[in-house]
């Protein structure tokens, strides 16, 4: 039975970004990284407002296409309870079309934002396992999704389960002395406009090629830093968006030249770097200030966070 939330419950989430892939991981490798976006949401007698501040103001759609507004009433159906009204407050740090899972975002901090408030109304709150599962449905692949809810780096996958896939998620440990390095431009590019680039069928050697790097890549994460350059190499998904990105492309093969293990950042144009070293060489950093690159060096993300009431933003 579906029960209805009172007005006045309120409810907030805090969701890292994230990059997809990693090189070979291809929707199946996934990294949460340090920037925020917190969603507070509070039940109302009627209605619905969406306030945004931050990336994407101006910009998103303030009524029920919202991917956040869409994904708490989501979680909600659930949870088995519904809401005759809602506020939505939006504030977003994670720049939006740049590769680092903004869309992944809106939707597990919306669905965790929606955990808050089904507890307030009596229903059990999604499991990390639901919340991936759930999440990943609105793109179709767990990398970015799964990244969001369970923090740090991980690993993901589909199974088919009759009509309805079932993607799944598990942590792995990132060494201690790798750091992680963000390369944003101000241009943006679509996920859906790239994929599209890639082609339907790989040959048997370079599906071989990938296959290697993306096993290398977990040793490389976990044991064995060391290897990071060779284990980022990619030949299924990044040569094929190059032309796409050509600032991007330019860019990443400047830090690889530089012996940086860098990475396009899901489908781009933003770029990853993973090094041991603390900091970047000078002529890296303005090589990428000449290309449009905002290069900072970031935290590893930590997973959802949910509550009811007001939670502090990592």
């Amino acid at each position: 039975m579906t029960r209805t939330l009172p007005p006045g419950l309120t409810a907030t989430a805090v969701v890292a970004a994230s990059s997809a892939n990693l090189g070979p991981g291809f929707d199946s490798l996934g990294l949460a990284v340090g920037l925020y976006d917190e969603i507070v949401v509070e039940t109302t007698e009627s209605g619905l407002h969406v306030e945004v501040d931050g990336e994407g103001a101006g910009q998103v759609p303030l009524d029920g296409s919202h991917l956040v507004v869409r994904a708490i009433e989501r979680g909600l159906r659930e949870s088995g309870v519904v809401a005759t009204g809602l506020t939505v407050r939006c504030r977003n740090d994670i720049p939006h079309s740049r590769g680092l899972g903004s869309s992944a975002a809106a939707v597990v901090g919306g669905l965790a934002a929606a955990n808050g408030l089904a507890v307030q109304g009596g229903s059990d709150a999604m499991t990390v396992e639901q919340l991936v599962q759930v999440s990943s449905e609105f793109e179709g692949h767990p990398d970015n999704a799964a990244a969001a809810v369970l923090g740090g780096a991980v690993v993901s996958w589909t199974e088919a389960a009759g009509g309805r896939p079932r993607y799944a998620a598990a942590p792995i440990r990132l060494h201690p002395d790798i750091n992680v390095f963000a390369a944003v431009p101000q241009v943006r590019s679509s996920t859906a406009e790239t994929r599209v680039l890639l082609p339907e069928q790989v040959s048997h050697t370079d599906a071989r090629f990938n296959l290697s790097r993306a096993a290398l890549l977990i040793v490389a994460l976990t044991e064995r830093p060391d290897l990071l350059m060779a284990a980022t190499e990619d030949v299924l998904h990044q040569p094929q968006r190059a032309a796409a990105m050509q600032a991007s492309a330019e860019y990443l093969a400047m830090l690889r030249r530089c012996g940086l293990a860098a990475v396009l950042s899901g489908a781009g144009p933003a770029v990853l770097a993973l090094s041991t070293e603390t900091e970047l060489p000078g002529d890296v950093l303005e090589y990428g200030r000449e290309k449009g690159f905002a290069v900072s060096r970031m935290s590893v993300g930590e997973g959802v966070k949910w509550t009811s009431g007001v939670v502090a933003r990592p």
